[in-house]
């Protein structure tokens, strides 16, 4: 199968009107015709998901100055109102303890977040949303589907939907191949 004008039509940053960034985050940049279908999948793959990434960055960063990584901390605290331990936090952010505990630290001194001691082991900390962080994370979460949307707005729903169904078979697949 040949390998479609997308991989070969990726900005350069050697080529007039070129992006260093996009350039940067099309892995398909580097592929050559001769490349195995699936490498080419998988870097695909990939590079879609670092243009998301980067878009959304930049979105949270322009409209809410916040990161990333701060504002899925608040998702998940958002979804647990009645808060979550660090090391709960820690796993489910997939990051290391010291990462939440930055975060986490900056976020109880903005008043966003409430860090208690938990009532069952008085060694962990509960971390939960205050009132005000519940009303910011909800203007970011309503402005951050409306930004996902209109990414994924160039797909019919159609085709929104067999994407959907193809990567969900596709992670089916990797979590049974993979120990």
């Amino acid at each position: 199968m040949k390998p479609d004008a997308t991989a070969k039509s990726a900005p350069r940053p050697d080529q007039p009107g070129g992006q260093q960034a996009h350039a940067e985050l099309d892995h398909e940049s580097r592929l050559h015709e001769s490349d195995h279908e699936d490498l080419r999948l998988w870097l695909r793959l990939l590079t879609c998901t670092n243009l998301i990434e980067t878009a959304i960055r930049a979105d949270l960063r322009a409209e809410f100055a916040c990161t990333l990584p701060r504002f899925d901390l608040m998702a998940q605290l958002y979804r647990h109102p009645g808060g979550l331990k660090m090391g709960e936090l820690s796993r489910r952010l997939m990051v290391t303890g010291g990462n939440v505990t930055g975060i986490a630290d900056q976020l109880v001194k903005e008043g966003l977040v409430l860090r208690e001691t938990h009532a069952d082991d008085r060694r962990a900390f509960l971390l939960k949303l205050t009132a005000t962080g519940r009303r910011s994370f909800a203007k970011m979460a309503a402005r951050h589907e409306q930004w996902v949307g209109k990414l994924f707005g160039g797909l019919t729903d159609p085709e929104r939907h067999a994407l959907f169904g193809l990567l969900g078979r596709l992670k089916t697949t990797l979590k049974e191949s993979t120990p």
